[in-house]
């Protein structure tokens, strides 16, 4: 288990996204943008496209409106002549479902960024289904979801959110950079979701 004390990666870089940035971020391509620099690490546009399967002129000009409300950011050390080099601005995007409660274009866009979460995690699901039986045992323990039932009123799923999410970036700094240094180690993505249980259950 990782230790509470381990810093062998620093401490992610978290932002509340503000309404504007919502705004921006709302859109499928630079939601992808986002996400490949802060996995993959700085790119070109020329990169990013080849990656996300699009072309460079439409890479670029969504890295721009990324880069005007602060949520990519060019490389300064890796830049030279007309190549750009750009880099995610945070790790982590954060905020609260009422931040935008009195803006409906933010709301707008922030219930489309959240039901856009929903379908990467339903296609994430269906890869693994289609995919599962190439995997060794000890990953196909490993993967998968699960789900409990708890009655629970707001401000404590707010501090069982919270402590969750503490584990996980306990983790995250404790993993080592290079997946090397253990050959049974892959990338993985963990998703943290809460929903009102449906109503046949209640």
């Amino acid at each position: 288990m990782a230790d509470d004390k381990d810093t062998s990666r620093p401490a992610p870089v978290e932002v509340r996204i503000d309404k504007r940035q919502v705004r921006v971020l709302a859109h499928p391509l630079r939601m992808r943008l986002v996400g490949a620099l802060r996995v993959k690490g700085p790119a070109t546009a020329t990169t990013l496209a080849e990656m996300l399967g699009t072309n460079t002129g439409a890479t670029s000009y969504h890295l721009r409106q990324l880069a005007e409300v602060g949520l990519v950011v060019e490389d300064p050390d890796r830049g030279s002549g007309r190549q750009r080099w750009w880099q995610a601005a945070h790790d982590v995007t954060n905020w609260e479902a009422t931040d935008f409660d009195d803006d409906p274009d933010a709301r707008a866009a922030i219930e489309w960024i959240q039901g856009d979460q929903v379908r990467l995690l339903a296609e994430t699901a269906d890869r693994w289904f289609a995919t599962q039986h190439e995997w060794s045992p000890a990953w196909r323990d490993g993967f998968g979801m699960s789900d409990i039932f708890m009655t629970i009123p707001p401000a404590r799923l707010e501090e069982l959110k919270a402590e969750v999410w503490q584990v996980l970036e306990r983790y995250h700094r404790a993993a080592e950079p290079d997946a090397s240094a253990d050959s049974d180690a892959r990338p993985v993505q963990v998703f943290l979701a809460a929903y009102p249980l449906r109503e046949e259950y209640q």
